[in-house]
């Protein structure tokens, strides 16, 4: 029992560092290549999870071989156009400025009713809103409205809006981002002397967060 049980963490730690070295993607975002090995990955995993007779290392080096594999083909993604088509297939056009291409439909075994449906996971309601509708190499939708249906941006109107730039975490759960504070030129002293406008120490803050602007959230920890 006990060793089944160190068993699962060790794998569960090994499995979290290969896919953590595999990248950042969400589960839709997956290459076809990528969802094979995370589904072989977890099938490796889970024989010497609950197998107490099988060599714990049985499913390490396979998992291991796999990691090897997805590196060996992100490689090659990278430095081969050709290979990467092969590989993660290429972009599709479903529709073209405001027709179905219905060859393309066929082609990639998809219904009306299926692409209507991604469309409405887009917010687009009415075909006839539709310009461009691509079905990218995840499987997802990248849908382009025709102009008229777009929504208005300060371009539109010859307007230039002031730079924002991004938010920075100063404190989270009492915690000081240090890296974050010399990200802005800024120290603790001058974090202090901000949160204690808000009646509060750093080390009190729930969180404590600062904009492009200059303009700083606080929120203070709950006794």
């Amino acid at each position: 029992m006990l060793i089944t049980f160190f068993r699962a963490i060790i794998l569960y730690i090994i499995v979290l560092i290969v896919m953590r070295l595999m990248g950042k993607r969400e589960i839709g975002q997956l290459q076809p290549f990528e969802l094979a090995i995370s589904i072989m990955i977890a099938d490796l995993a889970s024989i010497p999870m609950t197998e107490t007779g099988v060599p714990i290392w049985n499913g390490i080096i396979p998992i291991l071989g796999l990691l090897v594999m997805h590196l060996g083909i992100s490689f090659l993604n990278l430095k081969s156009i050709r290979a990467r088509e092969i590989i993660c297939g290429k972009p599709r056009i479903l529709i073209y400025r405001g027709k179905i291409d219905e060859k393309a439909l066929k082609k990639e075994r998809f219904t009306i009713n299926e692409l209507q449906e991604r469309l409405r996971g887009n917010n687009i309601m009415n075909l006839g809103d539709v310009e461009y509708a691509i079905l990218e190499t995840s499987g997802q939708i990248t849908v382009i409205q025709k102009p008229e249906k777009r929504n208005t941006i300060p371009e539109d109107f010859q307007i230039t809006p002031d730079y924002e730039g991004i938010s920075y975490d100063l404190v989270i759960d009492g915690k000081i981002m240090s890296d974050n504070l010399q990200k802005i030129g800024k120290d603790y002293q001058w974090l202090k002397k901000q949160v204690e406008k808000f009646k509060m120490q750093p080390e009190e803050a729930l969180v404590v967060t600062i904009d492009g602007k200059g303009q700083i959230f606080c929120q203070k920890k709950e006794n």
